[in-house]
């Protein structure tokens, strides 16, 4: 089966990490299902980085239905006939302290991050056991190794995610599926810039440098799909600090008092003022 042959189905394709994964992926003779929420968006990016036709299948669908799901799947069965690969990169961010965030925050983190992937891995595990193979690559965040004040919903939804994804990886193994959890620190994505607007969020910007997509886009074609890893973070140096936070609650606290003024410090500095408004 050569890589010319391969399949690919990408949600969030319209901006960010899936904008840019599928964009590599083309280059690299793939054929993709682009697919996102914002179907206006998601043809203009296409238009705009000339994403070849005879290659991509654009796809309009909330990946929080199982319908809009089902109706992916068959449609790139239908066209291309085999299904190998699934990333579930969409996501959703808004930063609020606890005791102020609304029902709409609760229900769209979990609906999204958590509900939408696991309906993503479901229908590619429906398609895929029946073929023998395929790999499910989904992403989930530093924030599911740690817990970030300021973003409570966010990482209690990615530690869904790891917790979920590495439990579907043993599960699927034996039928010839591979699942991948990509845990990446601060992508500089839109979803980086709209919290620029909050101090909640100001852990956030105490990476010594923000990833950009195509960090994230070369670990996962360069690695995550040559060696298929159950779990792999990046900058590993982030990660390291993630995880003494996750076994470690006490020292936690204490790093989060002194990185959160830091870290408010970095995102005045960052946010845009009047004049670039």
């Amino acid at each position: 089966m050569g890589a010319e042959d391969q399949t690919f189905l990408v949600t969030g394709a319209a901006s960010g990490i899936g904008r840019c994964l599928v964009g590599a992926l083309l280059a690299r003779g793939h054929r993709v299902m682009a697919a996102d929420l914002r179907s206006e968006t998601l043809s203009s990016t296409a238009a705009a980085d000339g994403w070849p036709q005879d290659q991509t299948l654009l796809q309009a669908f909330d990946i929080r239905d199982p319908e809009g799901w089902q109706q992916a799947t068959d449609a790139l069965i239908e066209a291309w006939g085999r299904l190998h690969v699934v990333m579930n990169v969409a996501g959703f961010l808004r930063p609020s302290w606890i005791h102020e965030c609304t029902d709409d925050d609760v229900h769209t983190h979990f609906d999204v991050n958590v509900k939408g992937l696991i309906f993503g891995t479901r229908a590619a595990a429906r398609v895929m056991i029946p073929q023998g193979f395929g790999h499910i690559v989904n992403i989930a965040s530093l924030a599911s190794m740690a817990p970030v004040t300021g973003l409570g919903l966010y990482v209690g939804s990615k530690y869904a995610v790891r917790g979920f994804s590495m439990a579907a990886a043993q599960e699927l193994a034996p039928k010839g599926i591979s699942v991948t959890t990509v845990c990446p620190d601060a992508v500089q994505t839109p979803m980086l810039d709209l919290q620029l607007d909050y101090p909640e969020a100001a852990i956030t910007f105490t990476a010594p440098r923000f990833l950009t997509a195509e960090d994230v886009t070369r670990l996962i074609l360069d690695k995550v799909l040559r060696k298929r890893p159950i779990l792999v973070s990046i900058p590993r140096s982030r990660a390291l600090l993630a995880r003494l936070a996750d076994l470690f609650p006490s020292v936690a606290g204490l790093l989060t008092r002194r990185l959160q003024g830091q870290g408010d410090q970095i995102r005045r500095r960052m946010k845009p003022g009047p004049s670039a408004s």
